[in-house]
């Protein structure tokens, strides 16, 4: 080989080095920022991640909200019409926000089955709710009427 071909040879090797390198922090990247939604259930059955920015959303339970003297932080209870989840949040809570209604809630949960938010999405007409949380809805219901009631042609 000459040593203008190894010269090439090396420079090949460089540019395709890079290129892997570029392509790991990008995967890398991608992965740190990609956020999955769970419902209650899949939360409470050990599925969803402790400690990785996550989301979880559901209905509201009914009395489940209550306010802590800092004034800011607010628990309350989510449910899938199955299982429940107890979410946390410090900051203003959308104006949308109240007892019977979908959110969806972007957060960590921790080790204790507490899900920490540090935000709150709440449903912003009557006739919407954020589609990961109707799927999640129905398909609660589905399985517990004993599959589903869609006809297929």
């Amino acid at each position: 080989m000459t040593p203008k071909r190894k010269k090439r040879m090396m420079l090949i090797g460089l540019m395709l080095a890079g290129v892997a390198v570029a392509a790991g922090f990008a995967l890398k990247a991608f992965n740190e920022n990609l956020m999955f939604f769970y419902t209650p259930s899949d939360v409470m059955a050990g599925e969803a991640p402790t400690g990785r920015m996550i989301r979880v959303g559901g209905l509201v339970t009914t009395g489940s909200v209550e306010r802590q003297s800092d004034g800011l932080t607010v628990q309350f209870d989510v449910t899938d019409n199955d299982k429940t989840v107890t979410i946390q949040y410090t900051g203003i809570l959308p104006d949308l926000f109240r007892e019977g209604q979908g959110i969806v809630a972007h957060g960590k949960l921790q080790e204790d089955q507490l899900f920490v938010a540090d935000e709150v999405l709440a449903k912003h007409d009557e006739n919407y709710m954020p589609p990961e949380v109707a799927d999640a809805l129905k398909a609660t219901h589905d399985a517990a009427v004993g599959g589903s009631t869609d006809k297929v042609n």
